[in-house]
């Protein structure tokens, strides 16, 4: 019941966040003073209100509530509220030494009590980011067979070929808004990890929603399981998934597209879909097959190439001059190395008119034979081809920087300790600033660590991670590690295609998303030598960016959702999910 006697029922219905999903109990469009009946196939009460993750609220049910859903006795006499709820279970996580099970008691208190789980995240983001994603989401992967209590999301295998939209309708929730779906080939630097690598759709999508605002209800983490190369997991009697060799060619292919399909059939046109951490000749068959058809994002190619360039756009400010005017090296030509390499040449191409075959010349990769050159073409893989130069063969990393003299160097190589003491001391040697972007996840894989990077150049480099170091302390100052993490991008980035009612993606919405970030980085930010801004800002960030995003859709014609709200930004924020308690009647 609202404050002027109206039910929440009774209202006008309202969409949930922009795709128009009919809100059918009130529990979106209500504000946080009105009341809302707890409805799952009836009204939950009693003990099945107790085990509702989506109403449970354990010790913060009034005495009203209790005495109204039958939980007296049920429950301890306290009634406490959500902050003390917060406050004490805080108190708890910290006792944990190993971050594993901080993990497990994370992914506990999502499944008994999901706005508290939402809060904690969204109040904590800072401390919690490393447990509920990289690094620690990398350990749960590899242990999840072990650990694997509840099921969190949609398995679909090889056994359900044929079945999958029937699959699909398995789901609880009927009004999805993003699918987050991994083969589980390539899970961060860890490689094969199979069925097992389910832990990073259900990662990501909670950060889709701390971060970014969207429903839980609307977010569905998929796995697909074609198998598994992995001898280990083949051995381990525990292991969850298929016990065989992956599948490939025609069978993947097969599998994979009767799966687009369904998803569409059954979700429609503007459901979006991440793909995540498949291999590289996976990430990018899949990227360019669908993006024509369906509403698909690859984090890994075009989330991770938008945050490294809103870092570099940044950096800008501390090294001086414009993009054009520096040279970039890669350690690493995969998913994340080209996708990054196009996302900046397209930049370039964007500010100097500049056509794109002319500047991706700035821009130099090296794989694990050595400099991407010429004289290699016949042997390169095809994503491999547009960023090989003219220039003599060299086969390290070190021999690379003293030729080509980059005034950026990123590793996204998935291998750790490469950039040595002498590769940064090389890029010190001919730089000012030598800007050092060691990428790779989870921390074991880092190319350096952040401590390495302002030892070695004696505190002149700008530095950044994917995953997150502690601040350094090198001749008597303080430098704060800045951390690229996709978690910038990607809950924006959503927020904004879906608020727009967006039917595709473009490569324009990426630079409008990058350029949102990178004009979130404050002086204050810049005189602690950051290039990104700090984590605790997220949700306003995320409304930013999903703002820029937004308006690049309706400006290239690609959203549905009309007319067009006044105030994007606005518009963002309050289409965000809150994870406040409501009061049920």
């Amino acid at each position: 019941m609202a404050s002027n006697g109206v039910s929440v029922l009774d209202m006008e219905k309202k969409s949930g966040v922009g795709g128009g999903v009919e809100d059918v109990y009130g529990e979106d469009s209500a504000t946080e003073d009105q009341l809302v009946t707890p409805w799952t196939v009836s009204v939950a009460s009693g003990y099945t209100l107790l085990r509702d993750p989506h109403h449970n609220k354990g010790l913060a049910f009034s005495e009203k509530e209790r005495d109204a859903h039958y939980l007296r006795g049920l429950l301890p006499p306290a009634v406490l509220d959500q902050d003390l709820q917060e406050k004490r279970l805080m108190h708890n996580l910290r006792q944990y030494e190993v971050p594993l099970q901080r993990y497990m008691a994370m992914m506990d208190l999502q499944e008994r009590n999901e706005r508290l789980f939402y809060k904690l995240l969204i109040d904590n983001v800072e401390e919690l980011l490393p447990v509920v994603y990289t690094p620690t989401v990398g350990e749960a992967c590899q242990k999840y067979g072990s650990i694997f209590r509840r099921p969190q999301g949609l398995y679909i295998s090889l056994k359900e070929k044929g079945k999958i939209l029937e699959v699909l309708k398995n789901w609880p929730e009927k009004s999805i808004q993003v699918i987050v779906v991994t083969d589980g080939e390539r899970i961060l630097g860890l490689g094969d990890l199979g069925c097992q690598g389910m832990g990073i759709p259900v990662g990501k999508l909670s950060l889709y929603t701390a971060l970014g605002g969207l429903r839980p209800s609307a977010c569905l983490p998929v796995t697909i399981d074609v198998g598994t190369n992995n001898e280990q997991l083949l051995k381990d009697e525990f292991y969850i998934g298929l016990k065989q060799r992956r599948a490939t060619g025609r069978e993947y292919a097969e599998l994979l597209h009767e799966f687009m399909c369904a998803v569409k059939q059954n979700y429609g046109e503007k459901v979006l879909i991440q793909f995540e951490d498949f291999a590289n000749h996976n990430a990018f068959e899949l990227l360019s097959k669908y993006s024509r058809t369906h509403l698909v994002f690859n984090d890994d190619i075009q989330g991770t190439a938008s945050v490294v360039l809103a870092g570099l756009i940044a950096a800008l400010k501390l090294v001086g001059g414009s993009l054009a005017d520096h040279t970039f090296l890669f350690l690493g030509a995969g998913e994340a190395g080209t996708g990054i390499a196009e996302l900046i040449a397209l930049e370039i191409s964007k500010q100097t008119k500049a056509p794109l075959e002319e500047t991706r010349k700035k821009i130099w990769l090296v794989d694990s034979k050595g400099l991407i050159v010429h004289s290699r073409m016949e042997s390169l893989q095809h994503f491999k081809k547009p960023w090989a130069h003219e220039h003599k063969p060299i086969s390290s990393l070190l021999d690379a920087v003293k030729s080509i003299k980059p005034t950026v160097l990123i590793g996204s190589s998935g291998v750790g300790k490469t950039f040595t003491k002498e590769v940064v001391e090389a890029m010190t040697a001919f730089n000012k600033k030598p800007l050092i972007l060691a990428l790779s996840n989870p921390t074991s894989q880092s190319e350096c660590t952040a401590e390495e990077a302002y030892t070695w150049s004696k505190g002149r480099a700008i530095f950044a991670s994917g995953s997150p170091f502690d601040p350094v302390e090198y001749n008597g100052k303080l430098f704060v590690p800045g951390q690229a993490n996709n978690a910038y991008i990607f809950p924006g980035f959503g927020l904004g295609l879906i608020i727009s009612g967006a039917i595709r993606v473009h490569d324009d919405m990426l630079l409008a998303a990058s350029e949102a970030l990178a004009a979130q980085v404050t002086q204050e930010n810049y005189d602690k030598g950051l290039i990104y801004p700090p984590f605790r800002d997220i949700r306003k960030i995320s409304a930013h960016i999903a703002a820029n995003v937004a308006a690049k859709a309706y400006q290239l014609g690609l959203a549905s959702r009309l007319p067009r709200p006044q105030n994007l930004f606005q518009y963002a924020e309050s289409c965000m999910y809150s994870p406040l308690y409501r009061s049920y009647r």
